[in-house]
């Protein structure tokens, strides 16, 4: 699969996608769901610290290379961490 090729975990990546937005104004949306915009303010003020930070900082990243629209399907995925 391709994220073996590019030396990312897919469970990490599917928890990623489907972690909630713990805080905000964007609380309880899939971090995949949250607007660029937001990102990049986050981007810019800095990611928070632990997981959530490097999850933000993964989704940032994929909204940026513009591959939302070919992990959106992943969304649908029964997923338990």
């Amino acid at each position: 699969m391709l994220l073996s090729q590019i030396g990312m975990d897919e469970q990490a990546l599917l928890a990623a996608i489907h972690q909630k937005m713990p805080f905000g104004k964007y609380a309880g949306r899939k971090l995949l769901t949250l607007p660029e915009p937001y990102l990049v303010w986050f981007h810019s003020k800095g990611f928070p610290e632990g997981k959530l930070g490097q999850q933000l900082a993964l989704m940032y990243e994929i909204k940026l290379n513009g591959l939302e629209s070919m992990l959106q399907p992943l969304l649908e995925r029964d997923f338990t961490p």
